[in-house]
């Protein structure tokens, strides 16, 4: 069976995308799979430059199909910060608490009304020579609360609130979480690119 590597370490992502993608023909891994090769260096200007640089230099190094995804959190009140910076905005190597209370601290103080957000996810695919193959992308809007709030997801999920349903992503069971987030809207349109190129992934 053909092999597709998710350029993360990101445990909660990769089992995130795993599982969007059950019942692909592939082999699905991911770099916690391949602890010899070095973190990728994300200084890309976009989350497309970020997602394709990822996905190239594993497919490089290890001869096989890759895809990446960049995804972060932008809200309205910051000018879309912290954007591509979502995982490392609270400095290098801080975890999603501190990245969480970062946030809550740039907001102090503004309205609810005022604290309008979406998580946006692009997925690169390339193939063994690096190759792209596709970019798809999906968002989820929503608003940032002023406290944790469920313990389910990772990252920004506990502070990031659904309108429709008045829960955080914290709060809504992963399988409903499965059908509306931005990475299951990405990795929807991802499963249809794999079925576009299905002889070019032979």
């Amino acid at each position: 069976m053909k092999e597709l590597i998710v350029a993360s370490r990101n445990k909660g992502k990769v089992r995130e995308i795993i599982e969007l993608l059950s019942g692909l023909p592939f082999k699905v891994t991911s770099l916690l799979d391949y602890p010899e090769i070095p973190d990728v260096v994300e200084d890309g200007k976009t989350y497309r430059e970020n997602a394709l640089k990822k996905a190239r230099e594993v497919a490089l190094a290890t001869g096989k199909m890759t895809m990446a995804d960049d995804s972060g959190i932008e809200v309205k009140a910051l000018g879309n910060a912290p954007g591509i910076y979502s995982a490392r905005f609270a400095g290098k190597g801080a975890d999603d608490e501190a990245r969480n209370k970062k946030l809550f601290a740039m907001l102090k103080g503004v309205p609810h009304a005022r604290r309008q957000a979406r998580y946006r996810c692009l997925i690169a695919l390339v193939d063994a020579g690096g190759r792209e193959l596709g970019i798809v992308q999906g968002s989820c809007s929503g608003y940032i609360t002023t406290r944790e709030i469920g313990s389910n997801g990772f990252g920004f999920d506990p502070l990031f609130l659904l309108k429709r349903y008045n829960k955080t992503f914290g709060q809504l069971p992963p399988e409903l979480k499965a059908k509306i987030s931005h990475r299951a809207r990405a990795l929807k349109k991802f499963r249809k690119l794999v079925q576009q190129k299905k002889r070019s992934l032979r």
